[in-house]
């Protein structure tokens, strides 16, 4: 039963999936019909947030052989900019991001890039390619985003950790936490390891759960180091995690 559920699944998600591709240039386009009636601001808000949408509408597309569920512990303003901080097991979790409900980008490496259509919304979206850039330059396109109100998502890992272990994590977000003076907020997300292994295309019937925590404010690590910063939110996170999954 189990596998015969796994091919109706992938049988039904890929087509639609690719189908839903074609959303994304209309999405694109009604932004850019709108595009006179405000300034570019605003019309950068309209599409990231078009572009939550459609990640939205590909996680409900498995719905409901994998469900997904959105836990808020703590609470946080909605228009007020963060850096949230993601544990990352699956290719899937860029989509799972969906749920936010926060004007955000990503924090990526290239391979996001190389998806035909995409990738050049991605980029047009200020995706940001961390490797592809200075330290300075990435520094300062980032400072700008979450100036202007743009919340920004890091996989700190770097790479999606093969078993429910994580990874330790890379400086940049907390390096930048600290520089712009943004709160930090950490985002929980388990059972996508199960519903798409690293290393398989197939996706299988299970729940996923992200669970957003508490904001770390500013005043309780300003005077951290990124280094003592990075270590504070993993050991947040990893408890959390085993709470969670019921390892403690």
């Amino acid at each position: 039963m189990h596998r015969f559920k796994v091919y109706l699944l992938n049988i039904w998600f890929y087509p639609v999936f690719l189908s839903a591709f074609t959303l994304i240039p209309v999405l694109a386009l009604m932004v850019a019909l709108c595009r006179p009636f405000g300034t570019h601001r605003q019309a950068m808000r309209r599409f990231r947030r078009l572009m939550v949408f459609w990640g939205r509408v590909v996680a409900a597309i498995p719905f409901p052989l994998v469900r997904l569920k959105y836990e808020l512990k703590g609470s946080n303003d909605t228009g007020k900019a963060y850096i949230f901080v993601c544990n990352h097991r699956s290719a899937i979790d860029a989509f799972l991001l969906g749920v936010l409900p926060h004007e955000f980008v990503e924090i990526v490496n290239d391979w996001p890039f190389r998806i035909p259509v995409l990738g050049v919304f991605a980029r047009f979206a200020d995706f940001l390619d961390i490797r592809s850039m200075s330290h300075d330059e990435f520094m300062q396109r980032a400072g700008k985003l979450l100036a202007e109100g743009v919340s920004l998502v890091f996989f700190p890992e770097g790479t999606r950790s093969v078993d429910r272990s994580m990874g330790s994590f890379h400086s940049a977000a907390f390096r930048l936490a600290i520089q712009a003076e943004v709160p930090i907020i950490p985002l929980c997300l388990s059972g996508n390891e199960t519903v798409m292994a690293k290393g398989s295309p197939l996706l299988c019937p299970g729940t996923v759960r992200v669970r957003q925590l508490q904001p770390i404010t500013y005043a309780e690590f300003a005077d951290m180091t990124p280094f003592s910063l990075k270590n504070m939110v993993w050991s947040i996170m990893a408890r959390e995690l085993a709470a969670m999954e019921g390892t403690t």
